[in-house]
């Protein structure tokens, strides 16, 4: 998610490592980083109006909200508000369900009874995440939509794919800001600057990083121009390598998970268009695991040593929204 993409000034105290995590200190080449100062936000409650719900869920507690920002002054922004309840922390059990809490029973039969708690409004908390200004792209994107599977052949990819891709300069500013260390230094937790094969470590904004049950961080590569899975071939398996090792090493002594508890994959089609890693917590249910998107990195590279050419010649499946522009691409060309 870009950098753009701020969580509320309320909640920017969620990504500072407690006393626990000062503790952990990373060894290896880059891992003490210098912490920045937090970037405020420029997005105010107090001035958002809420437009319409894009998108809700009710398994995953969250919901999606388009609104406007500035209607008080007469020129108006649009920005989106995604609500997310956070997973309860096991530490905080004893203050969350003690005498303070206000119990309210609903309903009573024989040994079962159902109540609603409403806890210490410390114990309220909603994770936050805030794009402001938001662009009719960003507001399509939380938008629900019905969705296609795409069977993407190389012959695809060179036809129609790639075209696509090329003439609509997806920009990664945000993702090269992090690299130069311009942006979220205070966010990484592990580093190699190798710019071939080296990596930045740095927590998801879905992960509140206040429990482990949930654990999602992406690698994000230093070597620029490797857009995506189908750009990767036996040249970039030592990049490949170092990330998957050094990875699950800083995990394992940072947040104490080892890496058979981990998740490691990429995505195709990615939400961006620079090569990344995502690290999650094997117990998680993560967005975007699903096998139409996610590919292990252990098999990424076990295809690339058996053959160098690999994902420049399979098939590859992946899921489109109705108003994706590549999917009217591949409607022109008949194959959906």
């Amino acid at each position: 998610m870009p950098a753009a993409v701020l969580k509320m000034a309320e909640n920017q105290a969620e990504s500072a490592p407690g006393p626990e995590e000062k503790k952990r200190k990373l060894s290896g080449s880059g891992a003490e980083v210098q912490k920045a100062p937090a970037e405020r936000s420029s997005f105010k409650l107090n001035s958002f109006s809420v437009e319409k719900i894009l998108r809700e869920s009710a398994r995953d507690k969250t919901i999606f909200i388009h609104g406007k920002v500035g209607e008080d002054c007469g020129e108006t922004q649009d920005a989106v508000v995604i609500l997310e309840k956070t997973p309860f922390c096991e530490e905080t059990l004893p203050q969350l369900l003690n005498k303070d809490a206000d119990l309210r029973l609903q309903m009573k039969n024989d040994i079962y009874s159902t109540h609603h708690l409403y806890p210490l409004p410390a114990f309220n908390e909603i994770k936050t995440t805030v794009v402001y200004p938001a662009t009719e792209k960003h507001i399509k994107k939380y938008l629900k939509q019905e969705m296609y599977l795409i069977n993407e052949t190389a012959g695809d990819y060179k036809t129609i794919t790639s075209p696509y891709l090329q003439s609509q300069a997806f920009s990664v500013q945000w993702v090269y800001n992090i690299l130069e260390k311009k942006a979220e230094v205070e966010r990484i937790i592990y580093e190699n600057p190798d710019p071939q094969d080296g990596f930045v470590l740095i927590p998801d904004f879905k992960w509140n990083q206040k429990q482990v049950d949930d654990l999602y961080l992406i690698a994000i590569c230093q070597r620029r121009g490797v857009k995506s899975l189908r750009d990767l071939t036996a040249e970039h398996l030592s990049m490949l390598q170092n990330i998957l090792q050094e990875g699950q090493v800083a995990i394992s002594k940072r947040y104490n998970i080892p890496g058979s508890q981990l998740r490691i994959y990429l995505h195709y089609q990615p939400s961006y268009y620079h090569l990344h890693i995502h690290f999650t917590a094997l117990s998680y249910d993560a967005p975007g695991s699903m096998v139409e998107r996610a590919h292990l990195l252990s098999s990424v590279i076990e295809n690339l040593q058996t053959n160098p050419e690999y994902y420049q010649k399979r098939t590859l499946t992946f899921a489109l929204k109705a108003d994706d522009p590549l999917l009217q691409k591949f409607k022109e060309a008949g194959k959906v």
